[in-house]
């Protein structure tokens, strides 16, 4: 593996105020290996992604992007290897003052590197690319759930990063809007993007991921592809892939 085509987490330690939600946490990246993290409601998958864009810091632990070590780090300090990252938050997160065209464009106009003629060149491209290049001029509130989705990933796409977080991607989604996102994750991957979804949808897993890692109790109890996850002889595990009767109400 080389570091400098990777992001990684190393004995990482997180917690808020005396609640545990990371423990001596272990994850690699790899530049072109789509993963997914799987894990309960609340059992800290999305701080996984906050912790590796930066946008919170471990109290132990260290995270690369790449050849840099942003622990400890200033934002200016690792800004420009951020960059390499976009995440698609759950919600979209979309700008509710702002239309479709400038939601996407918008880290674009921020940054002033781009004619403004070549910005909205590449906020059609990447609007025509989910589908969705007819609500340009449209506001967040005129779309659907999907049509949001998938704006959220056509900004994402807009500054051409390496690698791409979702975070549940699929919640509140219809199967006609499941069945988008996991073909637009798909063409992506076959554009050379690097996937990191965090889910329990094991379906759009499945269809999605090469590897795979679980977190339970604040560990990480399984890393590996689906084959070695769907024979995983441990209980966590396995109560997570085929839920019983003994998991009512846990």
């Amino acid at each position: 593996m080389e570091t400098s085509q990777s992001i990684r987490m190393e004995k990482v330690c997180y917690r808020v105020g005396g609640r545990i939600i990371l423990t001596d946490f272990d994850l690699v990246l790899e530049r072109g290996v789509n993963r997914t993290i799987l894990g309960v409601s609340g059992a800290g998958k999305t701080t996984i992604l906050k912790l590796m864009l930066g946008l919170i810091h471990p109290q132990s632990g260290r995270i690369h992007i790449g050849d840099l070590e942003i622990t400890g780090r200033s934002e200016a300090e690792y800004r420009e290897q951020r960059k390499k990252i976009a995440i698609v938050f759950q919600g979209g997160a979309l700008f509710d003052s702002m239309t479709v065209g400038e939601n996407v464009g918008y880290r674009l106009f921020e940054e002033g590197r781009l004619p403004e003629a070549e910005i909205e060149e590449i906020v059609r491209e990447k609007l025509r690319f989910v589908g969705v290049e007819a609500a340009l001029d449209l506001y967040p509130a005129e779309l659907s759930g999907g049509m949001k989705k998938r704006v959220a990933i056509a900004r994402a796409l807009a500054a051409d990063p390496e690698y791409i977080f979702f975070d549940e991607p699929t919640t509140g989604l219809d199967p006609i809007g499941v069945y988008n996102i996991v073909s637009l994750m798909r063409r992506l991957q076959q554009a050379g993007k690097t996937t990191l979804m965090v889910t329990h949808d094991l379906p759009t897993a499945f269809a999605t991921s090469q590897r795979f890692s679980v977190l339970h109790e604040s560990r990480l109890a399984f890393e590996g592809t689906e084959e070695e996850l769907r024979r995983c002889p441990l209980s966590t595990v396995r109560e997570f892939l085929h839920p019983t009767d003994a998991s009512l109400f846990v």
